[in-house]
């Protein structure tokens, strides 16, 4: 049958006084051009056809999928496999009488057919990749490391497929060559299959989702990662700039995910104000009157004085040195009127952990360290929030007759 259809327009150039040698060469030259024509109008049709009913569909349909689909240019892709085929059942007529043109040109086929199916594939995966990004369950796991990894196999099986095509060697036998240089392989793929565990790992302990703030000191990285990859994680800085940390060194190295920060009910506070030890001192009975004008402490002053008086009093406390017996400390009070001053405050969450502590000695003096939680996470309403609390801290040092450490003059200008 091909013989009787590629012989038509051979006899008739014959018969039109045309030379045996050229009439073949130009039958071959006409069906080629003929079978490539036809392959193309197809391919034409079949794509007009795919765009209509993508469309279509994509209007109709509840899910965007098919949107993604058209995107990467799937349908594209779908609309060359018919060309393709009709190819492969026409060139072979085509080239009648010529048996190392037709071998030739049937590897080419084949190639290109190996070809189509990686890039479909590769759209199919991209797709998918798109379309799991957009659901909630799927939003931050690293969906690309997954496509590298599937695409590298691909790809390995195409190429290890079109050399066993070119070579006319079974392609098992390629196979059988690739476990026998597993080896090199593996050298050649090392970051690669390092990025790869990593990959699997880090997500299956949940380390680190897109959308994390992550501080990686070695790297230099503080901000948000906006892309997990086989090889790579990126991470925005806060400066807008993009740092590029390898995958493994997620797993290999140390680094601080604030994931537990932002979703905790608040942010930590934790500061410290250095008093100066000088500043130090037992409060006397006109102390404590002057500082009950301050409502905060007043109900604690009142309660607090009394029970230290009657303890004075029964035991018989001689008061003509304040050290004798029970006593008020200035730091003490102030310790506790930023205790009520927490608890009083509306940014600061009085469900978590909350308290004023008195730290070891230092030679610069006695760390007052406020450690609570900002009700609000975001960065700069936090900051705004510490930054107030500690405003009206330092104001409220004087009324207490308290000072921060200070260098001195002379020292700081030595440091100059």
């Amino acid at each position: 049958m091909e013989d009787r259809l590629s012989r038509i327009l051979y006899n008739y150039l014959l018969e039109t006084g045309m030379s045996e040698n050229l009439a073949s060469y130009l039958n071959l030259l006409i069906l080629l051009f003929a079978a490539l024509l036809l392959a193309w109008i197809l391919d034409l049709i079949i794509w007009k056809i795919l765009r209509y009913v993508s469309i279509r569909l994509a209007r109709k349909s509840k899910t965007n999928f098919d949107n993604f689909l058209a995107t990467n240019k799937v349908p594209r892709f779908a609309a060359h496999i018919i060309p393709l085929l009709v190819l492969f059942e026409l060139v072979p007529i085509a080239f009648i009488g010529f048996e190392y043109g037709d071998a030739i040109a049937l590897k080419i086929l084949q190639i290109l057919f190996v070809l189509l199916t990686l890039f479909t594939v590769k759209s199919l995966f991209r797709s998918t990749n798109d379309y799991l990004k957009t659901k909630p369950r799927f939003r931050d796991k690293p969906m690309d490391s997954y496509i590298q990894v599937f695409m590298i196999f691909a790809w390995i099986v195409g190429v290890l497929t079109i050399i066993a095509i070119v070579t006319g060697v079974e392609i098992w036998k390629f196979f059988t060559a690739l476990g026998a240089g597993s080896a090199i392989i593996l050298l050649i793929f090392k970051d690669s299959i390092l990025g790869l565990v990593a990959s699997i790992q880090v997500s299956i302990n949940d380390m680190v989702r897109i959308g994390d703030w992550i501080t990686f000191e070695k790297y230099g990285a503080d901000g948000d990662v906006i892309e997990i990859t086989l090889a790579t994680v990126k991470v925005q800085n806060f400066d807008k700039t993009i740092t590029t940390i390898p995958t493994y060194a997620l797993i290999s190295d140390s680094f601080k995910n604030w994931r537990g920060m932002q979703e905790s009910g608040g942010r930590r506070i934790k500061r410290a104000l250095i008093i100066s030890q000088k500043s130090i001192r037992f409060l006397t009975y006109k102390d404590i009157e002057s500082l009950k004008n301050i409502q905060l402490i007043e109900p604690y002053l009142i309660t607090r004085s009394a029970s230290i008086n009657s303890y004075n009093k029964e035991n018989e406390i001689d008061k003509k040195y304040a050290i004798n017996g029970r006593n008020l400390t200035n730091i003490g009070v102030f310790r506790k009127y930023v205790n009520d001053y927490l608890q009083n405050h509306s940014a600061v969450n009085k469900g978590m952990t909350l308290m004023v502590r008195q730290l070891a000695p230092t030679p610069q003096g006695i760390p007052l360290e406020i450690y609570a939680f900002s009700a609000d996470k975001r960065w700069e309403n936090y900051e705004y929030v510490m930054a107030d609390i500690f405003d009206h801290l330092l104001a409220a040092l004087s009324y207490f007759e308290l000072a921060v450490f200070e260098l001195p003059i002379s020292l700081t200008g030595n440091l100059k």
